[in-house]
């Protein structure tokens, strides 16, 4: 980057009424949680391929988390599932991420490969399938208190192929019943984050099938209990950005799994295929951001950003990278929206007026906006450039 391209930069923002000091402050607040499984390998319905130098082990998976930090700056959290990292002693897990300057993010429980959850977990029709489930969710939250992790990241498979299969009302109460007994267990300042996805791997019904049915049951458990919004888990043409804006209305977004879609829950790279929708998304946040409603601003400022992909053929570390860059790209530019020029716009009822002040932000380029950040901060202007001349990738394909 050159002084002379972010001066330029600087004085059309200026022109435009954004305070870049204010926007950058905006930057370094964002925290950006990778996903411990995003480094490891991952399998379609039909192969794995298996990548030489793909983490095995959570140690691992965190070495290569704290390497994404390193370069970006923005992601000092990593998640863990269980029990994909499933480990002796998570004492030792949490403290093994604090010596490489990170923490461990969400706990994410998996309730959808054992054999006995092959009709459902904790909306089993088995009383002893349904105890199975709750079991291992009580145990995530005893694995989330012994790593320093705040957050329960919750998604279900659970659901129906047929008319008739189960009892839906039925099935709708043993979750319920089940997770305000999880709920009991949280410590003060731990979050349960319910996720939603209105199809697969059931195709008639899914027991938690939209942010609707995700509102009212964390609603129903208490104030520690939110939405997560996984940005692959709605029906094509699904407005997330509004689901967004009612969610922070109603103080009740805990926060995103960010990823890709064309046709399905793909989970590829983040902003990969519709960039528009992920810089609407933050445009609502930021809105949100500058509200009235102090706790409006204060459920905007703590939304947990998570990354959830599954990088099938593409290398692990710099598929992450890529998201990370993507995300601050679409905030950044989120920032540069002039909220009076909106609101101006918005009460002159001036429809194309307020599309273009919303849209003229999504068309800037932030490059010597990121560069310049990166640079103060003494990170690299370019961080995947920045990786791939480290080495780092030919060191870890010994790993096997």
């Amino acid at each position: 980057m050159t002084d002379r391209a972010y001066a330029c930069f600087e004085d059309k923002q200026k022109a435009r009424g954004i305070d870049l000091g204010q926007v950058k402050a905006a930057l370094e607040a964002l925290v950006i949680e990778t996903p411990s499984w995003g480094y490891a390998d991952q399998g379609t319905r039909f192969k794995t391929f298996h990548y030489r130098g793909a983490a095995r082990t959570p140690f691992e998976k965190i070495d290569d988390a704290a390497v994404v930090h390193e370069y970006t700056g923005a992601c000092p959290a990593v998640a863990i599932h269980i029990p994909w990292d499933a480990t002796d002693d998570y004492g030792e897990l949490g403290a093994y991420a604090a010596s490489k300057g990170l923490r461990i993010g969400a706990v994410n429980p998996n309730l959808f490969q054992d054999e006995a959850y092959r009709l459902g977990s904790v909306t089993n029709s088995l009383e002893e399938g349904r105890r199975k489930a709750t079991g291992h969710l009580l145990e995530c939250v005893d694995i989330a208190k012994a790593v320093g992790s705040d957050a329960l990241s919750l998604w279900f498979a659970d659901g129906t192929n047929y008319p008739g299969q189960a009892p839906i009302r039925q099935r709708a109460n043993w979750m319920q019943a089940c997770l305000q007994e999880v709920y009991a267990r949280l410590d003060p300042g731990m979050r349960m984050l319910i996720e939603y996805k209105f199809y697969e791997p059931a195709f008639y019904h899914t027991d938690l099938a939209d942010w609707g049915m995700a509102f009212n049951l964390a609603s129903k458990l208490g104030p520690q209990a939110e939405v997560l919004v996984d940005t692959g888990h709605h029906a094509q043409g699904a407005n997330i950005e509004h689901i967004v804006a009612y969610l922070l209305n109603e103080k009740k977004l805990g926060g995103f799994h960010f990823n890709s879609r064309k046709y399905g829950d793909d989970d590829l790279i983040v902003g990969s295929m519709n960039p528009y929708e992920l810089f609407l998304i933050f445009y609502q946040i930021v809105d949100a951001m500058r509200d009235g409603d102090a706790g409006v601003r204060q459920t905007a400022a703590n939304i947990a950003y998570m990354i959830d992909q599954s990088h099938n053929i593409e290398e692990k570390i710099p598929a992450i990278i890529r998201s990370v860059l993507n995300v601050q790209t679409q905030f950044a530019k989120a920032l540069l929206i002039n909220p009076e020029e909106v609101g101006q716009a918005q009460q002159r009822q001036d429809v194309l007026g307020a599309e273009h002040a919303v849209r003229s932000a999504f068309e800037q380029d932030v490059t010597p906006l990121l560069e310049a950040f990166r640079e103060e901060r003494g990170l690299p202007a370019d961080p995947m450039k920045a990786f791939h001349e480290s080495g780092y990738l030919n060191r870890i394909r010994g790993r096997g």
